[in-house]
């Protein structure tokens, strides 16, 4: 697709300082800018590129602007970041949406579908499935049977629905992930180990985004939920029965075992380890590859493993660093002690 900058600048209010019938072709990351492509730049660090970048348009936040004119032409806005992020959605739209049901799909006759559906070829839908309006299955996809998702979701290649789970609405589910495997419980006896069986489901509530390769294991009885608007990233393991609260983030190859309470607005790093049957409470930040293994109160924030306060672990990092010095300097106070008592 191709857009003028005043198109452009139509799309989001803003005020250009150029050509406005500079053509755009594309979008480029301010560092490796192209001409007939464009970029943004909301930040003061970014604002050398003003002068240097080969972009032909750039998106600014005004309040960087300390010229009249500049060599690509500029769409002047209140916050560059935002008005991008409004673009990107527009040009998303402007993709179109598919619909129909193409051909080799297995789509059982108890089913139903809502209108203006998509569901690709070699997708698997099983009995008592409902899928809302407007959603999208693409090719590959397997629906156990009485699962139930909500309207205008996403639901890409190679992803696995078990039996009854519950997807929302507006929800987005990434490749090859699994919503329903059965949660890790077992129980020991004198002949090895006993599989418990898992009944529940998962619960998936609206504007949830689910990575690519995640795992969200079924409740052994009851649910495990995932609490609207949480956005999670690749490669994540939810175990059996965690209750997670709504809007939090959690990034990569994070683990979060059985029964663990998750409270809002969280923001959990990457590869952090998440103990089961302990509770974290809002507005918890916790630094990639921390280890948590007790209940975390609201407000806090978290390093290391096992993980303690940041004001803590900080304070005890200055001393590991010099920890060599600091074992010489006892060393040598112990010595010179045995000294003055040998005297």
């Amino acid at each position: 697709m191709e857009f003028t900058a005043s198109q452009i600048a139509g799309f989001i209010n803003g005020k250009i300082i150029g050509d406005e019938n500079a053509v755009i072709t594309g979008v480029s990351p301010i560092e490796r800018g192209e001409k007939g492509h464009m970029s943004f730049i909301a930040q003061d660090k970014f604002a050398e590129y003003l002068n240097t970048s080969e972009c032909s348009v750039l998106i600014v936040s005004e309040k960087l602007l300390t010229k009249d004119s500049y060599n690509p032409t500029i769409i002047a806005v209140d916050d560059a970041y935002l008005s991008f992020q409004v673009l990107m959605n527009l040009y998303a739209e402007m993709q179109g949406r598919k619909s129909g049901i193409e051909s080799n799909t297995h789509i059982h006759e108890t089913a139903a579908l809502g209108e203006e559906i998509y569901v690709g070829a070699f997708t698997y839908i099983s009995e008592k499935v409902k899928i809302g309006a407007g959603s999208q299955i693409y090719p590959q996809v397997f629906i156990g049977k009485n699962v139930k998702i909500g309207k205008n979701c996403k639901i890409f290649s190679g992803v696995r629905i078990y039996d009854y789970c519950v997807i929302g609405d507006n929800c987005i589910v990434h490749s090859n992930t699994v919503v329903g495997s059965d949660g890790f419980g077992f129980q020991p006896s004198q002949d090895g180990y006993s599989k418990i069986p898992q009944l529940g489901n998962v619960v998936i509530e609206d504007d949830v985004e689910i990575g690519a390769n995640c795992t969200i294991d079924r409740g052994t009885i009851g649910s495990t939920v995932i609490g609207k608007g949480t956005k999670i990233d690749n490669l994540i393991q939810i175990a059996h029965n965690v209750m997670i609260g709504q809007h939090n983030v959690i990034a990569a190859q994070a683990g979060i075992a059985g029964s663990a309470t998750i409270g809002d607005w969280n923001q959990i790093g990457g590869q952090v380890g998440i103990v089961g049957h302990i509770k974290i409470g809002n507005q918890v930040k916790i630094q990639a590859q921390s280890g948590v293994n007790s209940s975390v109160k609201d407000g806090e924030i978290l390093y290391g493993s096992p993980a303690i306060s940041a004001g803590d672990f900080r304070r005890n990092y200055v001393h590991f660093r010099n920890f060599s010095e600091i074992v010489k300097r006892i060393d040598n106070i112990e010595t010179n002690s045995k000294d003055q008592t040998n005297e």
